[in-house]
């Protein structure tokens, strides 16, 4: 009796380190690769953005082509900031009491707003240059990607583990200072 529940564990173990550990580490080295091109894709679109200070359609358009690339799909969330400054006043109403300082303050824009720019609901065509989204040298532009769905890593460590949840890799995010305004 103890030898054959011995032999049935052995196969279950043979079982084990034959296919589920070679299927694990494939599907963690596809999510390592899924996850460095949406991070390639995120880091050469925002770097475009900030060095010619716009998005374009055709910009933004070949940004969610690349990220539909990876086989994963990705909620896209952009924030733009434009930096303005405020003078300060002993007296709002008297300009006479200006204190020698301003103050800075940034007004956000984010993704609803620049894709309404992008794509505006009269047709145009891409080229048109009403429909880039200008920003100036100083403002501060981000994005931020999300992973929306489950992954063949997920669906295994669910499986395995036997767990409601799996290993999430988390939002990427990348931005910085607009460089230029070529436009």
């Amino acid at each position: 009796m103890f030898n054959s529940i011995s032999k049935i564990l052995a196969a279950l173990l043979a079982v084990m380190l034959l296919y589920l550990v070679p299927a694990m580490q494939q599907a963690q080295r596809q999510e390592d690769i899924s996850l460095l091109e949406a991070y390639n894709s995120l880091t050469e679109f925002v770097d475009s953005v900030r060095n010619k200070g716009y998005i374009s359609p055709v910009m933004y358009e070949d940004f969610r082509r690349s990220l539909g690339g990876t086989g994963e799909f990705y909620e896209v969330e952009l924030e733009h900031r434009h930096k303005t400054y405020h003078p300060e006043y002993a007296d709002p109403a008297d300009k006479t009491t200006f204190q020698q300082d301003y103050s800075i303050h940034y007004e956000s824009h984010y993704t609803d707003e620049l894709e309404r720019t992008i794509f505006p609901e009269k047709a145009l065509s891409r080229e048109d240059l009403s429909r880039k989204y200008k920003m100036e040298a100083g403002d501060y532009f981000t994005v931020s990607i999300h992973r929306k769905g489950l992954s063949p890593l997920t669906v295994l460590t669910n499986f395995l583990y036997n767990s409601a949840q799996g290993a999430d890799a988390g939002p990427l995010h990348y931005g910085g200072m607009v460089l230029n305004e070529d436009y």
